[in-house]
């Protein structure tokens, strides 16, 4: 569950763009959204293809405003976080590498024309169109068995993650030739345009493998939304400085690419929460009520992981989470995080992790010191999982994947 990446921002984020008439129900509750801040403005500088300039917080396009799908980036990873998530994960079929690869362009083909237009200010169904703009953005990535079994010009450092200890994966609910993630202020839109997705998808080829919804907690604009253990979450994420040498590819082919890690998170909220709040905070390494760090006084002071106590004990302990993820452990890397938190039932609660980087061995060493180590694990339990290149964006002549075939 490596959650602390650093106060690459040095400022509190940015609340996220206006929800406008449809996006004012989240699950039949009412709910502000929360962006990634400054970070995401620096993320979107420059790189959306629609005329306007691309920005977050207070000065973002008004709710009227559709969030382009066209882009060097994809929207997915650039707009503002937004409160409500659904995922697709789906396989392809196993006949010749010819066959597939065929059968790979054309659901790249149909899902590039159904998100595009889903997106635009004018989409096609009429159960997105007599309210506001849907402010639907998306992703789609490639799993790492179909790029390497369909020879896919791909980063080479995607691969399958190794086993890490305490790991609970279900198979049925992890990996998957290709993810999809939509985003979105409301889940009426989710819902609506999941099933154009899916639809588009199997019409091409494609087999469905498994879907997960997800929420952000209703945060007020301009504060870093909690998790379900009350953690404040995201509290920092990269610059576009940062951006640009630990999340997007380098220069080349996959400049405009990067690696998600999807990790589904099963956390005992009630186990957690019987601890004394003291132990609570001790555990992550930050006092729950404001976020700060334990060596600290505000939520976006850096965490000090090697500050000491008079009696030379840490002042962060060695075990707590946020030490452990700490990028000053790990050369200063850093990953863009966009987590949800979900709830499947009483018994099935927790954390829907999604970071972005530019090298998968930066969530494999973080995972590791966590995995052994992180005094969370006795109330956390990773139980699926799943790997994939996000794919450039698309131009508004191109088609998502264009890149890939060599």
């Amino acid at each position: 569950m490596p959650t602390e990446q650093g106060n690459a921002q040095g400022s509190s984020p940015a609340a996220a763009s206006g929800i406008g008439r449809r996006g004012a129900l989240l699950a039949g509750g009412a709910v502000l959204a929360a962006g990634i801040g400054a970070a995401a403005a620096e993320l979107t500088r420059g790189d959306r293809t629609d005329g306007r300039p691309a920005t977050a917080g207070a000065g973002a396009p008004p709710a009227a405003t559709a969030i382009s799908f066209h882009g060097a980036r994809q929207a997915g990873v650039l707009a503002p976080q937004q409160p409500a998530t659904h995922l697709l994960a789906f396989d392809l079929p196993r006949t010749s590498a010819a066959a597939d690869r065929k059968t790979l362009r054309e659901v790249l083909g149909a899902l590039t024309g159904t998100l595009a237009t889903a997106a635009s200010d004018a989409p096609a169904d009429p159960r997105l169109q007599g309210g506001a703009t849907t402010r639907l953005t998306s992703l789609v990535g490639i799993g790492p068995a179909a790029a390497a079994r369909l020879r896919l010009d791909v980063p080479a450092s995607l691969g399958v993650l190794p086993a890490f200890p305490g790991d609970r994966l279900d198979p049925r609910r992890g990996d998957g030739d290709l993810l999809v993630q939509l985003c979105a202020a409301d889940r009426w839109t989710l819902t609506v345009v999941a099933e154009l997705v899916a639809a588009a998808a199997r019409s091409a080829g494609a087999v469905p493998r498994w879907t997960q919804s997800g929420f952000m907690a209703p945060t007020a604009p301009g504060t870093t939304p909690r998790n379900l253990f009350g953690s404040k979450d995201g509290t920092a994420n990269p610059d576009r400085a940062a951006a640009d040498q630990w999340v997007w590819g380098p220069s080349g082919a996959h400049r405009d690419g990067t690696v998600l890690v999807y990790r589904r998170i099963h956390m005992d909220v009630a186990g957690f929460g019987a601890l004394p709040e003291g132990k609570r905070d001790r555990v992550i390494g930050r006092r729950a009520g404001d976020g700060s760090p334990l060596s600290g006084t505000a939520e976006h002071d850096e965490p000090d992981v090697y500050a000491k106590n008079p009696d030379g004990s840490y002042v962060i302990p060695a075990t707590a989470h946020v030490r452990l993820a700490s990028p000053r452990l790990d050369r200063g890397a850093r990953m863009l995080r966009r987590s949800y938190s979900y709830d499947d039932g009483p018994d099935d609660r927790g954390l829907l992790f999604c970071a972005f980087m530019r090298d998968l061995n930066q969530f494999v060493r973080v995972q590791e010191r966590l995995a052994t180590r992180d005094a969370l694990n006795p109330f956390v339990q990773h139980r699926a999982s799943a790997v994939a290149y996000v794919l450039p964006g698309a131009e508004k002549s191109g088609t998502l994947g264009d890149g890939l075939w060599t």
